[in-house]
């Protein structure tokens, strides 16, 4: 992560960022809380490093996150985006561990194929996928089993995914506090950054086991 050119050390603008992905802080509360600490920064000024340094981070975690399992659970949830609703692909395997994520403008067969592609380009092709009886996350999986041959199982257990909906809950508690996205950009690259922190929560790096902020600043260097 480069931060030169910048009128602050690459330490403070880590424990920013972190503060601000971490925790359910809204940007004006972490400049408050760098205060208390002697380090004034304005609040506009955390949100452009979040917007900046997010995505190299996040392209950091795929390279050194542990392999997750062949049995996925994919579903969707709602981010609103500047009053307009969006949608927050996701999939976890049967452990709980983050298999991937994609923000979508609409829920769409397409957008489901994209996020299946991205998820398995990242990791490895799944064995057997748990889904909501959404037709358009069903034909997504056909649509990519017949064009690449393979043959992923589709499974529509009632409570299956309960467990990537409990994902969906932590992700919605910790935007609540904010004043929302602004842009579809901006709300896709920090729910990026705030899904690596949840991987790091889940220790899915690879490596010793470390504080959760010692294993951020291990992405940035």
């Amino acid at each position: 992560m480069n931060t030169k050119g910048h009128c602050y050390p690459k330490s403070i603008i880590l424990q920013v960022v972190y503060f601000k992905l971490r925790f359910v802080l809204s940007y004006r509360d972490v400049e408050e809380i760098m205060k208390i600490r002697g380090v004034f920064v304005d609040h506009a000024t955390i949100q452009r490093w979040v917007y900046k340094f997010t995505p190299f981070i996040e392209s950091e975690m795929k390279k050194k996150k542990v392999k997750v399992g062949a049995s996925w659970r994919m579903d969707e949830t709602y981010i609103k985006v500047k009053d307009i609703w969006c949608y927050l692909y996701r999939a976890v395997d049967k452990l709980g561990n983050k298999v991937d994520f994609l923000l979508s403008r609409k829920r769409q067969r397409m957008s489901a194929q994209s996020f299946l592609i991205k998820a398995i380009s990242n990791n490895s092709r799944p064995r057997v996928i748990n889904i909501n009886k959404s037709g358009f996350n069903t034909a997504a999986i056909k649509v990519y089993n017949k064009r690449s041959f393979s043959k992923i199982k589709i499974r529509q257990c009632k409570y299956g995914n309960n467990i990537v909906e409990q994902d969906h809950r932590f992700i919605k508690w910790h935007i609540k506090n904010g004043l929302g996205f602004k842009s579809f950009e901006s709300a896709r690259r920090t729910l990026g950054g705030i899904e690596v922190v949840h991987m790091l929560r889940k220790n899915q790096m690879i490596g010793p086991r470390i504080t959760m902020f010692k294993s951020f600043c291990k992405l940035a260097c």
